[in-house]
């Protein structure tokens, strides 16, 4: 749609950099968003403006601009330069550019940055930070505390864990446990480590439990039952790690209640569960096709289609050269991979291939296929 008509498009991709209409924060935009700026010829004004913004505009604008930067826009580089001399939200920006641009194009901005400093600056670490030897220790780094149960063994920890009367102490004995090597021991009382409203696991509790594996399958079986919500979820997370065939029922059901639900974060990690049992599990087929085609959570999408392609992978060559155009460079990888040879799909991969908005993964990728395509290897 916007290449045939990229006047009346303008307006709506620069909306999609005004307002995020992503369903969830870890869904990628960028690299699309910059795609169709640069492809379409669109104007880079309304873009810097977002950098005015609030913080979440700003990110969105900077993103797009750092990426249009890459592909050789001398304007977007030089409007995030003058944005950290001026800026509200400059450290983040800065700290994006020393991630994604080469030290020549911002180690200049020494002098700026020293002039913007407050002095009380308490977590600077990494780049550009180290460069200009303004590192400071990150404040988790810094002297604390000692955890007075650290020295404890892990059968006295389970210990606590059993008694009512230490309740205020278990969610540090649940944060000692995610670190340390399996502790079966700690499977009786997972039902009772929910937090005080009832409504989630105590934090790191779903660590400490999958560090166990195929060890917590049993147990399992009898939480996905559970009234309390976060441990039947819990449950259905350890059988779609590490079940086996007699649960694919039990996965499924709990695939069809997301759907029935609408909940769209967390269905893929059931997807990729049933990936591992490949035709056995073909009765989800049909519920993956839907999240496939109707989950509004694109981080999730490439789950699905890999769980497909395990589990019933008929018709799914027109799907893998749609994934070319993805917003998700998962997705992308996976159209890379797997797209039938024709002669758009080697156009594109020339694209992705030669484009420098594009993460490394991927024009390697490309340029793979590509070479094994053409058989100049």
């Amino acid at each position: 749609m916007a290449v045939e008509d990229p006047v009346g498009v303008a307006e709506i991709v620069h909306g999609c950099l005004r307002w995020d209409w992503r369903w969830d924060g870890l869904d990628e935009r960028g690299v699309y968003l910059a795609r169709l700026v640069r492809d379409l010829g669109l104007e880079l004004g309304p873009v810097v403006e977002g950098l005015a913004g609030g913080e979440e505009r700003c990110e969105r604008a900077a993103r797009v601009l750092e990426l249009l930067a890459l592909s050789g826009s001398w304007e977007a580089r030089e409007a995030l330069r003058e944005y950290v001399g001026e800026g509200e939200h400059w450290r983040d920006v800065l700290e994006e550019m020393a991630r994604e641009w080469p030290v020549g194009w911002w180690e200049d901005l020494g002098a700026v940055v020293r002039a913007r400093m407050k002095g009380d600056e308490a977590d600077l670490w990494g780049e550009p930070w180290a460069r200009w030897g303004m590192e400071t220790r990150h404040p988790e780094d810094g002297p604390g505390s000692a955890d007075p149960l650290a020295a404890e063994t892990n059968a006295r920890l389970v210990e606590l864990l059993a008694d009512p009367g230490e309740r205020g102490r278990w969610g540090d004995v649940v944060r000692l446990l995610a670190r340390r090597e399996p502790e079966p021991g700690l499977l009786p009382w997972v039902p009772s480590l929910g937090s005080a409203d009832g409504e989630r696991p105590l934090p790191l509790l779903p660590r400490a439990v999958r560090i166990l594996g195929a060890a917590a399958v049993p147990a399992a079986r009898e939480w996905v039952a559970a009234e309390q919500e976060w441990l039947a979820g819990l449950g259905h997370t350890v059988l779609a790690d590490f079940g086996d065939v007699e649960d694919i029922p039990v996965l499924v059901a709990g695939l069809e209640r997301d759907w029935v639900e609408k909940r769209w974060c967390g269905p893929d990690r059931t997807a990729r569960g049933l990936t591992r049992f490949g035709r056995e599990a073909r009765e989800a087929a049909s519920l993956l096709r839907r999240f496939w085609l109707w989950t509004p959570h694109s981080y999730e999408r490439a789950g699905y289609l890999e769980a497909l392609a395990a589990i019933d992978p008929a018709g799914l060559d027109g799907i893998y050269v749609e994934c070319l155009w993805d917003c998700e460079d998962a997705a992308r990888l996976m159209g890379v991979e797997r797209a039938p040879d024709q002669p758009d799909v080697r156009e594109r991969l020339a694209y992705l291939r030669d484009d420098a908005m594009e993460t490394a993964e991927v024009r390697a990728a490309a340029s793979a296929r590509l070479a094994a395509l053409t058989g100049k290897g």
